[in-house]
Parts: structure tokens; sequence; C-alpha cells
């Protein structure tokens, strides 16, 4: 997030009181997004990433948000608006994380796709199925992660990792990874 004063673009502060990442988030599909132009209220809108990774913002039509971080999309549309608005003071918030799942499936009590709003391991995301049953096959629990059109698959040695033993086992989980339980 973004905070502009008077033309000046300050770094915003998230709770915890430290500068919010505006670099890392990557939008994906679903997210909801806050754009606005300063000074003009009729430039503000509150847009959601469609399936195929774009939106449609005001005078510039159809824009590829997707796979951008906030600061490149900003750029992408202030430069494009700037055709219509002399030197544009944009923001663009994420006003709802929306594309941030993963998937746990097979022999958990809960499974299902879930919405994350922070960095999560293997071991959290069990928890948040609702831990293994009594019939999952504990050392054969596996990560599917697509990355550059392939399939990367990840082990994960339950007992192992929670006797902390083997604990790289334990991956942060990104967008689309899927759990399973075997």
């Amino acid at each position: 997030m973004l905070l502009i004063f008077l033309g000046f673009t300050a770094p915003a502060l998230s709770s915890a009181g430290n500068l919010a990442a505006d670099d890392d988030y990557v939008i994906g599909q679903g997210d909801m997004l806050d754009i606005s132009v300063w000074g003009d209220q009729a430039l503000t809108k509150t847009v959601v990433v469609l399936p195929d990774g774009n939106i449609s913002y005001f005078l510039i039509g159809i824009v590829k948000a997707a796979g951008k971080t906030i600061t490149q999309l900003k750029q992408e549309i202030e430069t494009r608006i700037s055709l219509y608005v002399p030197n544009p003071v944009l923001n663009v918030e994420v006003r709802q994380v929306n594309s941030m799942l993963i998937y746990v499936i097979g022999r958990v009590n809960a499974p299902g796709k879930f919405v994350i709003y922070s960095n999560v391991n293997v071991l959290q995301a069990l928890s948040m199925a609702g831990g293994l049953n009594a019939f999952a096959k504990r050392d054969k629990i596996k990560i599917f992660r697509e990355e550059d059109g392939q399939t990367r698959i990840f082990n994960f040695r339950y007992d192992d990792v929670v006797d902390g033993n083997m604990l790289e086992q334990n991956i942060k989980l990104q967008r689309g990874d899927v759990v399973v339980a075997p």
C-alpha cells in the first residue's frame, strides 16, 4: 500500500510498524485492487483481477495485472494514463487477497482449499486442514508445486519433522501448492 500526500509518495506502515512489502507481493487472479488518481475522484475504482489475469481501468482499457508487483502495475497504469491525465499521482492498493490459495487433500480431517494471508509452512497447512487422520501415511506426504510449466514434488515425513529432525522439509508454501497426505 502506498500513501500519497500532495504528490509525495511514502511507503505505508503495516500494523506492526514495519514497511509494507509492496515490491514483494505478486498480484494474482481474484485479488481486489483499489486504484485511484489523486485529485480526480472520477478515476477511483475497485477492480477484481479476472481469471485471465487482466483488469479493466478507465481510459486505458485492459491491463495485465496478475504476475506483477504493485509497483510494476502502478508504473504501467501511470504511463498509460498519462496520455489523458497530465502528471498523474496514482495509488494502487490490494484491498483483498483472494489469490493466495493452497490445497490440502487426502487423509486429513478437513481437506480443501485455504486462503493464506501470511507465510504458511507444511505443518501449519496440515493443521489448517484439521490434522492427519488415523489412516494417513505420515512419512509419504508430498507437496506439488507448479513452476515454469513443470511440476516439482517435495517429500515431507511428518514424524521426522515433528521430532525436530529434517526440518528443511517443512517448507514455506506458495500460491497454488497442493499438499497430499495419502
